[in-house]
């Protein structure tokens, strides 16, 4: 907890106190703030399974996507304070139900509390697989402090460029600190594996959200992957953008992508030689899918 007197738990490292109440660039505070939990049915087939993965969305955020599906919970916050006891309890409450995993979806403000909440909760018998969803946005030394509690690393690569990465997220500096994270992500946990129902158990799964008018980039990232992990590492893409939030303050990313730009991402992916990945119809680009939070 003591990284929490001078936080520099992400890239940005603000410094801030959040024991004493100030917030940095996420507008985190020093307990977890939690949004929603539930049974996720929409998450890839190998998360989700038949009786849905058990997913907690924590408010706040450390990036600042202008097209974010979930800004009202990382813009704007909603969301309540809860304790480490509680979080822990979420965590139990969610395999009782049923979780095929625990999926823990931004949670780089909250390492410290997650870290007591994750081992108590093992202590007390929780055994599903532990699912660390973000944007990869992170730094080596708070991802290693979470060696051996994480099981399933779920990052995006959202950007190549830093002109890019800086408009649509403020994070001019995203690609380097990203393709790091990830490297750490996959010392730890290495290619994916299932169990013999087809579920993930442990490993890394790489996401990737297709922009508008962005396939050029993203056939770049693929080539990052294909040059820096194994050809059998596992890759989603991603077909899923919505124009929402703030997107309309861009007009090249003010509207779905095209299904020629899709094609395009997918043949480039058969054509690299990777092999293993998932992909979405472009049915996906709705709203219908955005949690309520």
């Amino acid at each position: 907890m003591e990284v929490l007197e001078h936080c520099t738990l992400c890239p940005r490292s603000c410094g801030v106190n959040r024991l004493a109440g100030e917030r940095g660039f996420c507008r985190a505070g020093a307990l977890p703030k939690v949004a929603r939990a539930f049974l996720h049915k929409w998450e890839e087939p190998c998360l989700s399974g038949t009786r849905g993965s058990g997913t907690v969305f924590f408010s706040h955020c450390n990036m600042r996507c202008i097209y974010c599906q979930n800004y009202r919970i990382s813009w704007q916050g909603r969301g309540r304070e809860i304790t480490v006891a509680d979080l822990k309890g979420i965590f139990l409450d969610l395999q009782a139900s049923g979780a095929h995993n625990i999926n823990l979806v931004s949670p780089t403000p909250y390492i410290p509390v997650i870290i007591p909440a994750l081992i108590e909760a093992k202590e007390e018998g929780l055994n599903i697989p532990v699912v660390y969803n973000s944007n990869a946005y992170e730094t080596v030394a708070a991802l290693r402090s979470l060696e051996g509690l994480v099981d399933i690393y779920l990052p995006d690569l959202k950007y190549i460029d830093a002109a890019t990465a800086g408009r649509y997220s403020h994070a001019p500096d995203y690609f380097s600190a990203a393709t790091a994270a990830i490297l750490e992500m996959y010392r730890q946990v290495g290619t994916l594996t299932f169990d013999e129902g087809g579920m993930a158990r442990r490993g890394l799964l790489i996401r990737h959200l297709l922009l508008p008018g962005q396939v050029k980039a993203a056939c770049r990232i693929l080539d990052w992957i294909r040059d820096n992990l194994p050809r059998e590492t596992y890759v989603s893409l991603m077909a899923q953008y919505v124009p929402v939030w703030q997107a309309g303050r861009c007009p090249e990313i003010n509207r779905p992508i095209t299904a020629a730009e899709y094609e395009a991402f997918l043949d480039y992916f058969e054509a690299l030689g990777l092999e293993n990945g998932y992909c979405q119809g472009l049915e996906a680009s709705t709203t219908a899918y955005i949690p309520e939070f």
